[in-house]
């Protein structure tokens, strides 16, 4: 009797583990939810003159606006791989980012305004940038649609990230 037991526990739990996975053929998507937001990337050239910065985005009639947490940027450096497993390091490279955190992002016109102060406590130039954000498939089609609005900040004005 106890074998029995033993038996139908082992078949219900192969039972139970395949039908967890995505399937034959399918393609497992990652559980990675999508940031409602505006980030920001300023290159080092112009980091060092910006002590904080403040976004104002505006999009189907809804504006959101509040000062960003400017954090140190880095640059991916590829360790190589070996053994079937590759690995990369994060390098600081002068740069700062930070993101605004909106309500809602559609892939609708969408308006930045960004203003700041530099470390002597001068005004930084207005800059405001009219752009789309983008929607792509990072993950395949399977995986549904992620939106970003991606900006960056140099001496040159507010342009929309590449």
């Amino acid at each position: 009797m106890r074998r029995q037991w033993l038996l139908l526990a082992l078949i219900t739990t192969a039972g139970l583990t395949t039908a967890c996975g995505p399937g034959p053929g399918a393609v497992a998507c990652p559980a990675i939810a999508q940031a409602t937001a505006v980030s920001v990337s300023i290159p080092a050239g112009y980091a060092q003159q910006v002590a904080s910065l403040h976004l104002r985005a505006c999009q189907d009639g809804a504006c959101t606006g509040d000062t960003v947490d400017l954090r140190p940027g880095s640059s991916s450096i590829d360790q190589g791989c070996s053994h079937g497993v590759c690995s990369a390091t994060a390098s600081p490279n002068g740069s700062k980012t930070g993101s605004l955190m909106l309500e809602t992002l559609s892939e609708s016109p969408m308006s930045v305004t960004a203003t700041g102060t530099s470390f002597d406590g001068t005004a930084l130039p207005v800059h405001t940038l009219d752009f789309r954000p983008r929607g792509d498939y990072p993950f395949g089609e399977q995986c549904g649609r992620f939106i970003s609005a991606s900006v960056v900040l140099d001496a040159g004005g507010l342009h929309q990230r590449d």
